[in-house]
């Protein structure tokens, strides 16, 4: 259905390509397992340099393992700790360029050099996050944030 061969254009028009198919994926599905699935999948078929690709659900006061691609990942974060869990707290994106340098980094792959988290938001509630980490340091830039953020606001109107 979708191909990495298919983003050719720039990185706007990529990213612009891969919220469109996005949502032509969740349109008329509901089941929030099978929307977070197909929505880490694409993006690791859409995203180069990368090494994990997932979601993080918050239930009761914690960050659970969601659906991912990847290695084995921690299936329980604190919130407050670790890059996904200061993201949750505060509700806003964390872009890390060396994650050797965050404080409390959990390390969960050994060859994770950068990350970002994105909070999922939905009616001014925490219900998730989606984290992506890349054995490249500083992999993720400004431009990677602002798509990726969009895409969480779409996908989060299917979850």
């Amino acid at each position: 259905m979708f191909h990495a061969s298919h983003y050719s254009g720039t990185i706007e028009q990529n990213y612009e390509l891969v919220i469109q198919q996005l949502t032509a994926l969740l349109e008329g599905e509901q089941d929030q397992t099978a929307n977070l699935a197909n929505a880490s999948a694409l993006l690791n078929q859409f995203l180069n340099d990368i090494n994990w690709v997932g979601f993080y659900l918050y239930k009761s006061g914690e960050l659970v393992l969601g659906p991912f691609q990847g290695l084995p990942a921690c299936v329980r974060i604190p919130v407050g700790k670790g890059v996904c869990g200061t993201a949750a707290q505060n509700k806003q994106t964390v872009r890390v360029d060396n994650v050797h340098e965050f404080p409390g980094h959990i390390a969960c792959d050994a060859a994770s050099q950068s990350e970002i988290v994105v909070p999922m938001i939905k009616n001014n509630e925490l219900i998730g996050v989606l984290d992506i980490d890349s054995p490249s340091l500083n992999r993720f830039s400004e431009l990677d944030q602002h798509y990726l953020e969009r895409f969480v606001q779409v996908l989060v109107r299917f979850i």
